[in-house]
């Protein structure tokens, strides 16, 4: 018989404990497979493939954009459940800075969801700086939501679970917040603004905000955020280019980076929208990494010579 000392079968008792834990956990957190969601619908008859509307009025512009699509009853149902997703970065800004999307063509947006019998809209960020609710507050979307019949949801922890990403090419799995991979329709409004790292945010860089741990995402950026997009594929992009943040973005702070285009893009097309909100800054769509990355793996368009783009002016 081999005999041990107490602090020799301590050492042991600790490893094979160590053992056990690890290997029941060797396989990580169950991965989920997102449902489907419909692709976004293609433009038929005399309706635009990309609709650029220009106006003083940003509600306005927002409602002629989406006539020109064919109206968001191409997009929205009745009894669907649509989430909105705009880009409320900070607490420390109102929306004159240009760092958070216009409140009031989200606002628009809600009504004319709900007008077309929408069951339920909500509205939800995860703001890169400051707390959710003081974002929704200062950026003025909050209150403009809810006056138009919309809810505000303060995303949950518990609601990012690791997702597979079937069509990744630098990532095939990430924690993504389920609810807007469930919505029936998804409509993602971005500011059009400089970034320092991916040259501009627009469409596919606002979806970081439906990701935990979005700092991972920027280690190869542009292929990266094209494999989220292949998951999370909104039914409608709204670029809000009423103001843009031209330097010292994403969060700016000064005035004199701000420019008023007064212009509302949309498409069903994530590339294309995103490829013509770059020529607002004097930019084409493959200068910007994950535009063109999206456009080598299928998601939309950057020839934006090759589709019907309607212009619309209400100046």
């Amino acid at each position: 018989m081999i005999k041990i000392t107490r602090r020799q079968f301590l050492a042991l008792s600790s490893a094979a404990a160590g053992a056990v834990l690890l290997g029941s956990g060797c396989a990580g957190p169950p991965v989920a497979t997102a449902p489907r969601r419909q692709l976004p619908v293609a433009p038929s008859g005399d309706q635009a493939y990309l609709a650029v509307a220009r106006g003083a009025d940003p509600a306005e512009i927002t409602k002629r954009a989406i006539a020109a699509l064919g109206g968001i009853e191409r997009f929205v149902k009745s009894g669907h459940d649509v989430i909105i997703k705009p880009n409320i970065c900070v607490d420390y800004h109102p929306a004159e800075y240009a760092a958070t999307t216009n409140p009031i063509v989200v606002a628009t947006l809600v009504s004319l969801c709900l007008g077309a019998g929408a069951k339920r809209v909500q509205v939800m960020d995860m703001p890169f700086g400051g707390m959710p609710d003081s974002a929704y507050a200062v950026s003025g979307i909050g209150d403009a939501v809810k006056d138009a019949g919309g809810e505000m949801e303060v995303m949950s922890r518990v609601k990012f679970v690791k997702t597979v990403i079937p069509e990744g090419r630098d990532i095939t799995e990430w924690e993504i917040y389920q609810d807007a991979l469930k919505a029936d329709v998804l409509i993602n409004v971005p500011i059009a603004k400089h970034h320092s790292l991916a040259r501009l945010t627009l469409g596919s860089k606002n979806l970081l905000g439906l990701v935990s741990k979005p700092s991972g995402i920027h280690r190869n950026l542009g292929q990266r955020v094209a494999d989220l997009a292949s998951l999370i594929r909104p039914t409608l992009t709204v670029v809000d280019a009423v103001r843009i943040l031209t330097a010292h973005g994403p969060t700016g702070g000064s005035l004199n980076d701000v420019k008023e285009t007064n212009t509302v893009i949309a498409s069903h097309d994530l590339v294309a929208a995103d490829a013509y909100g770059a020529t607002l800054f004097g930019l084409i769509g493959p200068d910007i990494a994950y535009i063109k990355a999206g456009a080598e793996i299928g998601l939309g368009t950057l020839d934006l010579k090759s589709i019907k783009v309607e212009e619309i002016s209400t100046l």
